[in-house]
């Protein structure tokens, strides 16, 4: 199979590595045609993954048309921009199948990203979502990584684990497509709140409370739309919320880490110098969530600091001196059985 990964950011670049280095014919197309003419010439992306070689077999280009000729490609361009990238290039190629490794909503629809591609690229398309821990500074230098592909197309998604599977990439597959996304989207917003509490200085308690009802949030609002329970506590769920709030690589949680040192938002994202999905799916998901009658507290005080200017350490306090409750019992939250019917491939 041979494989386009459209977007030559961190993550892009890290999967046109993987991919070409276990032998996949693969195209890595970037938008901007100096910066691919450095990569072919350095076999480094100097920007955003320097000292990380890349393959000799790893072809680059800047025109779109030579890159979506390929049947099989991976969109690696952040959410906001998915759409136009998908109706180009379903404008001037031939996709079959389609792996999506953003995670977030469309801002202005609030949309999934699976069902953003599905609308672009039409109903015959295999269709699959790119999950997990898996931060590209890893993943590129070859540090053990494990990911779940979701996908409501069973085949597709064996197809893509058989594609991305290597010795320092475990692929699991989930047919939870809702799940999957919803838990790789809001992860990113408890990131942020993981990052301001690192900012004001608060220690391992803090960050083992917040990432325990940061979980049961994520899980609250997935299962009131139907997804299924058990993903919240697989890789999409708890593995990638563990990774996002406690790494250094993490971009969204140094967006809550620097606006907690006093910031704006529109300066904090800017430092980090790469897209940080979780501000724009604050937004996003505060909406959902009030559509389907769902609380959010964290992801709520997160929105008021990043976008209201409310004090971080006051966020905090109104956090702590909510209503006593019982735990697991806060709109149904409890951890549930399998439905009946749902997948039974993806252990």
């Amino acid at each position: 199979m041979n494989v386009a990964v459209l977007g030559a950011g961190s993550w892009g670049t890290a999967l046109a590595r993987l991919l070409a280095g276990k032998g996949v014919p693969t195209l890595l197309w970037g938008r901007d045609p100096l910066a691919i003419q450095s990569l072919a010439a350095k076999r480094e992306n100097t920007v955003y993954l320097p000292g990380v070689r890349l393959p000799e077999s790893l072809r680059l280009t800047a025109d779109l048309e030579e890159a979506v000729a390929l049947s099989c490609v991976v969109f690696a361009v952040p959410a906001r921009a998915q759409r136009e990238m998908a109706r180009r290039a379903a404008s001037v190629g031939k996709i079959q199948d389609a792996l999506c490794a953003a995670k977030g909503y469309e801002p202005e629809s609030r949309k999934r990203m699976s069902q953003v591609l599905r609308e672009e690229l039409g109903p015959s398309r295999g269709i699959a979502i790119l999950a997990g821990p898996s931060h590209a500074e890893e993943t590129a230098r070859g540090l053990p990584t494990t990911v779940v592909v979701a996908s409501d197309d069973e085949a597709c998604a064996r197809r893509f684990q058989e594609l991305l599977l290597a010795p320092t990439f475990r692929v699991y597959t989930n047919s939870d497509v809702l799940g999957v996304e919803t838990a790789a989207s809001l992860k990113n917003v408890i990131a942020i709140a993981a990052g301001i509490c690192d900012g004001l200085g608060f220690g391992d308690n803090t960050k083992g409370a917040l990432l325990t009802r940061g979980l049961a949030e994520i899980a609250r609002l997935g299962k009131a739309l139907g997804a299924n329970p058990e993903t919240f506590y697989g890789l999409a769920g708890i593995g990638d919320l563990v990774a996002t709030c406690t790494s250094r690589h993490s971009r969204n949680r140094k967006v809550g880490e620097l606006v907690a040192r006093g910031f704006t938002t529109q300066r904090a994202m800017a430092e980090t110098g790469q897209a940080c999905e979780g501000v724009e799916t604050t937004r996003s998901a505060l909406g959902i969530a009030e559509a389907h009658g769902v609380e959010l507290p964290i992801t709520r005080e997160v929105s008021l600091v990043l976008f209201e200017g409310k004090n971080p350490r006051n966020a905090i306090v109104d956090l702590m001196t909510r209503d006593a409750k019982a735990e697991g019992r806060e709109n149904g939250e409890t951890r549930g059985r399998r439905p009946a019917g749902s997948d039974a491939w993806n252990g």
